[in-house]
């Protein structure tokens, strides 16, 4: 089975999900967004691994989305949003996507 590369696709979910809600003046399209990426990392953590994998990371990618509100008090929203995209897909590479030992 080829494996996907969902770190990318998380990361990039906060990111996307974030400049979609700033350039729409909209956050729920923003949440949109963050849903449809969230949704698709979701399916391919449980494809690809088990239900523990799959909850562990939904609750990292959760946490990084507080995360990103909490720290933008202090260092600015894009800031924040980057940070916690870079925090996440370093976790869901090593979670789920890096190569497995053989």
């Amino acid at each position: 089975m080829r494996r996907s590369f969902t770190a990318p696709i998380a990361a990039g979910t906060l990111i996307v999900g974030y400049a979609t809600a700033v350039e729409s003046g909209s956050r729920p399209v923003g949440g949109l967004v963050l849903l449809a990426g969230g949704a698709w990392c979701v399916r391919a953590w449980l494809r690809e691994h088990d239900r523990r994998t799959a909850a562990t990371l939904t609750a990292v990618a959760f946490a990084a989305f507080l995360l990103a509100h909490v720290l933008a008090l202090a260092v600015g929203a894009w800031a924040s949003v980057l940070l916690v995209a870079a925090i996440t897909a370093v976790i869901v590479w090593q979670r789920a996507d890096a190569p497995l030992p053989r």
